[in-house]
C-alpha cells in the first residue's frame, strides 16, 4: 500500500495569524452519566474533576475528566442517551489516550474483566488497543514505542513521514521512526515491543 502525500507535512510552525498553545479540552456528546463515569473514571482512571449543567442545554449534565496530563475531556450526558454515535464529517471518529508501557498487559486484563472487547494493533509509530465506551464511541489506548520528548514529537513524526515517502511505504513503520530518531540525535531503541498485526484494520 503506497500513499503519496498531497499536502505539505512539516513540524515547522506555519505562517498563520493565530498560534495555539496546546489543547485545552475536548467535549463529546456522551450517553448516560452513570455508564460514562463507570468507563472513564472507574475503568480508565480519569478523575471526575467537575460536574455541572450544560450551560447551553441545562437538561444535560456536563462532566469534566482529567486525562492525566493537565488536559481535560468533557462529556454532555443525560438519561436515555445510549445511541451509537454517527460517523461522518464533523463527527468524532475516536478518542486516543496514552498508557504507560508497563501497564499494557494490566490494561488488557482490566478491559476483559470489565467485559469490554478490544483489538490490538502495531501501528508502526506506536502500539494500540481499540475498544468502545458504553455509548459506542471508539477509544484508542496508545503505548509509545519510543521515548520521545513531548516538545519534539511533531519533529520526529514529520521526519519519519519523510523517510516513509522516500521508501515508498504505505505507512510509518519502525524503520522510519528509528531512522528519524537517530538523525535527530534521539535514542532509536524501542521502549515497547508488542506482538500484534501491523498496519491497518480496527
Amino acid at each position: 500500500m503506497e500513499h503519496t502525500p498531497e499536502h505539505d507535512v512539516t513540524a515547522e510552525r506555519p505562517d498563520s495569524p493565530v498560534h495555539l498553545a496546546g489543547t485545552d479540552h475536548m467535549t463529546v456528546m456522551g450517553g448516560d452519566a452513570a455508564s460514562t463515569i463507570a468507563f472513564y473514571r472507574d475503568l480508565l482512571g480519569m478523575p471526575l474533576v467537575l460536574e455541572q449543567p450544560n450551560l447551553d442545554a441545562p437538561e444535560l449534565t456536563h462532566l469534566f475528566f482529567d486525562t492525566g496530563d493537565g488536559r481535560v475531556l468533557t462529556f454532555f450526558v443525560g438519561e436515555d442517551r445510549q445511541t451509537r454515535p454517527h460517523r461522518g464529517p464533523g463527527n468524532v471518529h475516536h478518542l486516543a489516550f496514552s498508557i504507560a508501557s508497563g501497564e499494557f498487559d494490566d490494561t488488557k486484563a482490566a478491559l476483559e474483566d470489565a467485559g469490554y472487547g478490544f483489538n490490538e494493533f502495531d501501528r508502526g509509530a506506536f502500539h494500540s488497543l481499540y475498544t468502545q465506551d458504553p455509548s459506542g464511541l471508539v477509544v484508542e489506548l496508545v503505548v509509545e514505542k519510543y521515548e520521545i520528548p513531548d516538545d519534539r514529537r511533531g519533529e520526529v513524526l514529520a521526519l519519519a513521514h519523510d523517510k516513509r515517502v522516500e521508501a515508498g511505504a504505505g505507512f510509518v513503520d519502525d524503520e522510519h521512526m528509528q531512522a528519524a530518531l537517530e538523525e535527530l540525535g534521539l535514542d532509536p531503541t524501542p521502549e515497547f515491543e508488542g506482538d500484534a498485526p501491523t498496519g491497518t484494520g480496527v
